[in-house]
């Protein structure tokens, strides 16, 4: 029995996938390192480090860890101020619906994101207060694929993990919700991975397994 459902952030609930391209590709502009939509694609779940890592294939250069962290929090620096142009308009469709619906049936509702700035994106779409919980890249030492982060979700909500259902979009994701036991559910890229227990096309479906 599914008593929680927890989201992905990036690419379920709102998508700031351009505004990461837009930032990667400043720093991959100014070291001079070929990047494109494709890399960045490879990107999708991953965490900053090491979606840093799969950038870093293509320099000429090794750089030392120290050289990382710093390339690593630029960028990041960067993407926080693009955020500042998200707003309520910017949540993907029908994504308010379902999740009134949810709360409207008594489930529980949750965000497991392996970003930093998850509560800064929610409170830049005015989502903040809607979610019984937030778990995000600030709680975890291990990024998807590893379970950590939605087996906090579910610690944070007080239920066992396996009655909790996660919507994600990215493989990795799916990947991490199945390591945690829990109900996985796959919405656009993430329909590719045959771990998923279930694959809609209109999250609207989340509905009918409640």
């Amino acid at each position: 029995m599914i008593k929680a459902v927890i989201f992905d952030l990036d690419g379920v609930i709102v998508s700031t996938d351009e505004l990461h391209y837009l930032a990667w590709k400043y720093i991959s502009d100014q070291e001079h390192i070929e990047f494109s939509k494709t890399i960045n694609h490879r990107l999708r779940g991953v965490s900053r480090m090491a979606s840093l890592e799969i950038i870093l294939e293509k320099a000429n250069k090794t750089y030392s860890n120290e050289e990382k962290e710093a390339l690593a929090e630029k960028k990041n620096n960067y993407y926080i101020e693009l955020l500042s142009s998200l707003t309520p308009k910017d949540i993907l469709p029908n994504v308010l619906e379902v999740l009134g619906k949810l709360k409207d049936k008594g489930i529980k509702i949750a965000i497991g994101s392996s970003s930093k700035n998850a509560k800064a994106i929610l409170k830049q779409i005015k989502l903040t207060d809607i979610f019984d919980e937030i778990a995000d890249g600030n709680d975890i030492k291990k990024s998807k694929p590893a379970p950590d982060v939605f087996l906090i979700a579910a610690k944070k909500l007080g239920l066992n993990p396996k009655h909790c259902a996660v919507v994600e979009d990215a493989i990795v994701g799916i990947e991490a919700a199945k390591a945690a036991q829990m109900t996985a559910i796959a919405v656009f890229d993430a329909k590719k991975s045959e771990l998923a227990d279930y694959r809609f096309d209109d999250i609207r479906d989340i509905l009918r397994l409640v």
